[in-house]
């Protein structure tokens, strides 16, 4: 038992709740992550699992402090997430966030480059059922999308581990830097980690996830993706200022968010920035810092997402500007989001103001003025959107004259628990810093800190009231770099169908729409829409068009509820066979 990984419980939990009762199915859920917990703290640190796999040997375990420091924050978030979702009955969603969670704790534990992917590819699975499970044509577009992009990551990651493996004849896992091979696994692990340009799957997707999955991505991916940077880029200084710019660049987006649930995702990708310059500065102290504030993050930020969730799930809204005087029917709520709000405002007492102030102090060990600077406006911001914007305008503005309904009492005890795992961090942080990688002597509660964040965090509350008027929800969507792959292959097929038109007049035309099942349809251009398509068989360019690149004027496809895989089985297929073939081409190219 103790040299069991602790992630296939989960993965066995996955397939074992199908067969369930449903009457028992949510009691039987909270069992897993306590054999996974219990499995966890009898491993000792250096201990192994190998299996010998045709010429290859596969680190299906390696424990060290990193990997148990994750370990243990992922199996906590899963526990909680158990409870916050104990009302659900769709046993989808159960083994979905099972596997999910699962193959994010394979992530941690493997030892070899081959059984890190395979867990990897595990996650997208996971993943993406609980954007499906929503069963609306925002999710099932947002799912089909996430799953591709991710599925590319995939593919370059593969390329790289068998480039790697080629190169030094190993696949375990380690600093990797210097060649093609560390190009193509940094770019995998910089989609996961939603670095951008490569981030508008996040604030895509995560928004239309279920109401209890949502809780669940905003865990898990981001921080697989620092951990597996922290394993193989870890002082990699380039990632200095990639992270500093995630920081900023997500918290700029989430100022400009009315749906609450996409302005907390535009903050997973700023909080997310903090972790990766860490990884960039790659001494103990950041690499300590990188892992606290990684541990912090998913339990703060799941907290957030909890309280965000409740309000959706009780109400039907998630926008700003339809929320509002919610306090006298949800004041527990509120209360229990502040908590989070707090933490990842690092204000003193909160988990946060541990995690965050250690990444900063390591820039500043470092001499890096400007990224101590820059980090310290990120948290002003980060105040001014989550502790001041979203809970003012959801909870204490103009009174809608909303009714809400009964909240669940699985989701009030999660939050309290959460809730108390922040408070406990932020007011004894030796709880965070015994299961950190390297030992801690850092003490963040020092009078200069806390009176130059209370100064800070002050002055910005401030300055929210003074111009709460100008901050309020507007009900707009902002253009992001998703905007790139849900409009580009429209101008690409018009200028190939024109270009086809130049070279072979009419016979253009018949050929575009003769492709079975690729290519079905005509392009017109008409003012700001880039194309429309005609005809009624749901190929493979209709769904694309219609699901994956959301096309102005296309019909709904997305119309009836059916099972996740039979309703989106095909275009995965299909859109992963395609590119696959491409990279494939791509790769042998590159290699001759």
């Amino acid at each position: 038992m103790s040299s069991l990984p602790p992630g296939l419980i989960f993965i066995l939990g996955a397939v074992l709740l199908p067969l369930l009762p449903g009457k028992i199915r949510s009691a039987t859920y909270l069992v897993f992550p306590l054999l996974a917990f219990a499995t966890i703290v009898n491993l000792e640190v250096g201990s192994s699992l190998v299996v010998p796999v045709l010429s290859w040997e596969l680190v299906l375990l390696q424990v060290d402090r990193l990997s148990l420091a994750f370990g243990y924050v992922f199996i906590i978030m899963t526990f909680l997430g158990g409870i916050y979702a104990f009302h659900v009955k769709d046993v989808g969603q159960q083994s979905a966030s099972l596997l999910y969670a699962g193959s994010a704790l394979g992530v941690c534990f493997a030892g070899d480059l081959l059984t890190l992917f395979v867990f990897w590819e595990l996650m997208l699975v996971g993943s993406s059922l609980l954007i499906w499970s929503r069963r609306t044509a925002q999710s099932g577009r947002a799912g089909t999308r996430y799953f591709l992009v991710h599925f590319v990551a995939g593919i370059l990651l593969l390329a790289g581990i068998w480039l790697h493996m080629d190169k030094t004849g190993s696949l375990l896992i380690g600093p990797v830097a210097g060649s093609l091979a560390s190009t193509l696994i940094l770019i995998s692990f910089a989609v996961n980690a939603a670095v951008p340009p490569l981030h508008a799957w996040l604030p895509d997707a995560y928004p239309e996830g279920t109401v209890t999955g949502s809780v669940f991505l905003s865990a898990f991916t981001t921080k697989v993706a620092v951990y597996a940077l922290i394993r193989c880029f870890a002082g990699f200084e380039p990632l200095i200022w990639v992270g500093t710019i995630m920081a900023i660049y997500g918290v700029v987006f989430a100022i400009l968010q009315n749906d609450v649930r996409r302005l907390l995702s535009y903050h997973i990708v700023s909080q997310v920035g903090y972790m990766v310059a860490a990884v960039g500065i790659g001494t103990e102290m950041a690499i300590n810092g990188a892992t606290a504030h990684a541990f912090t993050h998913i339990l703060y930020k799941a907290l957030l997402f909890m309280g965000a969730g409740a309000v959706l799930h009780t109400t039907g809204r998630s926008k700003l500007s339809e929320l509002g005087g919610l306090a006298r029917s949800m004041p527990l709520t509120l209360i229990l989001y502040m908590i989070g709000a707090l933490s990842i405002s690092a204000f003193p007492l909160f988990s946060g103001f541990v995690s965050k102030s250690m990444v900063v102090y390591a820039a500043g060990q470092n001499h890096m003025g400007a990224v101590v600077l820059l980090m310290y406006l990120v948290s002003i911001a980060t105040f001014l959107s989550v502790g001041l914007k979203l809970p003012y305008f959801t909870w204490l503005g103009s009174d809608r004259a909303l009714r809400p309904s009964a909240t669940p009492v699985g989701m009030y005890v999660s939050m309290a628990l959460t809730a108390g795992l922040c408070i406990a961090i932020g007011v004894y942080p030796s709880l965070l810093y015994d299961v950190l990688p390297f030992t801690v002597t850092y003490q963040p509660y020092t009078m200069a800190k806390v009176v130059e964040t209370m100064q800070l965090l002050g002055f910005t509350g401030l300055g929210f009231w003074l111009l709460v008027h100008r901050l309020e929800g507007k009900n707009y969507m902002t253009l992001d770099t998703d905007w790139f792959y849900r409009r580009l292959p429209g101008l690409v097929y018009v200028l190939a169908y024109r270009l086809f038109a130049l070279l072979g007049g009419q016979r253009a035309h018949v050929f575009f729409r003769g492709l079975p099942g690729l290519l079905r349809g005509h392009a017109v251009l008409t003012g700001r829409r880039i194309y429309e398509f005609s005809g009624s068989l749901p190929t493979l360019a209709n769904r694309l068009a219609r699901g994956l690149f959301d096309v102005s004027g296309g019909r709904q496809v997305y119309e009836r509820t059916l099972p996740l895989f039979r309703e989106y089985s095909r275009d995965i297929a299909l859109g992963a066979l395609f590119v696959a073939v491409l990279l494939a081409l791509f790769l042998i190219l590159t290699l001759v």
